[in-house]
């Protein structure tokens, strides 16, 4: 029940307190009441921001409970759309059902699309294209800061792989007023060090097109058939962002010679291998994709995979020739500070058939050497220790290998 005004306990005497101190009391009380109910109002407010917040909480810990609860749906295929319903394939066990689905569902299905199905197989929802998370992380957003001012010594080899890679994605009327088809793939072949990786990611610098890289032994897998499925949806990546370049490093991992071996490890080697051939010159058009791949072992490639129509230009990229190399000391010493006597023509001469990445490394260790004795310029005996140090090592190094054989 409420207090009514003769109820409330007054702060003052009302016999011995005169009426201007009765004023003065109650206006001080009335501030305290005010602050306290502001105070009030304030508490209230985050009490039910709070509540707020645990409302939220029990919603989502709810709807969690009862996805928990639910059954689990399963993957399936849709083979065939008939009069009677839809006739579908379970993942796993492969067994065939026929199973009703709703008119709006029905038109958005096609033969060999993924659909989840609950425990009665009953068509919950249409499921996405089936691609490899791996072939997706493969695609290169970033392009390589290496150009075609970066390789010297090859410019025979890089004509020809911009004809093979650029000019049919830039130029392709050029193809079609002479009548023929662009080249589909180039395959660079040679020793260690010489550019081929270089030449690759130079292309992925100066063309728009979506580019692709992998290993070879990124192919390799334990599990019969999981190499061939990533080669398939490698190009399946490479058609969705057309026009693609897909550069296959090491090819030779996966792409060997076939032999009469009988092991499961050969066996699955050669299945990738089937794959990827059928993808490079199969029933399916490959559309606006090019191919480049590289090895250092081309005596160990397969014939099958080196013939016109997979790869139509085979290209070998040598070790540098002495202007080749004189090009290439320039362009690795563009940023460092040389010193007047250093003569890049005789440096090219007596480091003969080295590459460009031995040259690179002779580069780097004579700014090693002026580092060490606390110089900022490099000098010409500089890079002469740096190639009698490299020499030594890799004399070292195979009297290792002649030594362990």
């Amino acid at each position: 029940m409420t207090d009514t005004v003769d109820d409330v306990e007054m702060p003052y005497d009302e016999d011995s307190t005169s009426q201007q101190e009765k004023i003065e009391v109650l206006e001080d009380r009335l501030e305290i009441l005010e602050s306290q109910n502001e105070e009030m109002r304030d508490r209230l407010l985050d009490a039910n921001a709070e509540n707020n917040k645990y409302q939220q909480k029990l919603e989502r810990l709810t709807h969690e409970n009862k996805k928990l609860k639910q059954s689990p749906l399963f993957v399936a295929t849709v083979q065939e759309l008939t009069d009677d319903g839809v006739v579908i394939k379970q993942h796993g066990n492969n067994q065939e059902a026929l199973t009703e689905v709703t008119e709006e569902m029905r038109e958005d299905l096609t033969p060999d699309d993924r659909v989840a199905v609950n425990n009665s197989l009953s068509v919950v929802k249409r499921l996405e294209k089936e691609t490899d998370v791996r072939a997706r992380v493969m695609q290169v957003d970033h392009s390589p800061d290496v150009t075609y001012e970066d390789i010297g010594g090859l410019d025979d080899q890089l004509t020809e792989v911009r004809e093979t890679v650029e000019m049919p994605l830039e130029r392709p009327e050029a193809f079609d007023d002479v009548g023929i088809q662009p080249p589909s793939g180039v395959l660079l072949h040679g020793p260690p060090g010489t550019g081929k990786t270089m030449l690759a990611k130079a292309v992925a610098n100066q063309t728009d097109a979506s580019f692709i890289k992998m290993a070879g032994s990124e192919l390799v897998h334990k599990f019969i058939g999981e190499g061939a499925k990533l080669v398939r949806d490698l190009f399946e990546v490479a058609r969705e962002n057309e026009p693609a370049v897909i550069f296959i490093d090491e090819i030779d991992a996966i792409a060997s010679k076939r032999t009469d071996s009988k092991t499961s490890g050969d066996a699955e080697v050669q299945r990738t291998m089937m794959q990827l051939l059928s993808e490079m010159d199969g029933f399916e058009d490959r559309g606006e994709v090019r191919i480049i791949a590289a090895t250092n072992r081309f005596d160990m490639l397969d014939e099958a995979i080196l013939r016109p129509g997979r790869f139509d230009r085979l290209i070998e990229v040598p070790k540098p020739d002495a202007e080749g190399r004189e090009i290439i000391f320039r362009i690795h010493t563009r940023k460092m500070n040389v010193a007047a006597d250093v003569d890049f023509d005789e440096l090219a001469e007596t480091i003969s058939d080295a590459s460009g990445a031995d040259i690179k490394a002779i580069c780097t260790e004579a700014g090693m050497f002026a580092i060490r004795d606390d110089r900022t310029e490099v000098t010409m005996a500089d890079f002469e220790d740096a190639h009698e140090k490299l020499e030594q090592t890799d004399e070292a190094d195979v009297g290792d290998s002649v030594a362990f054989a």
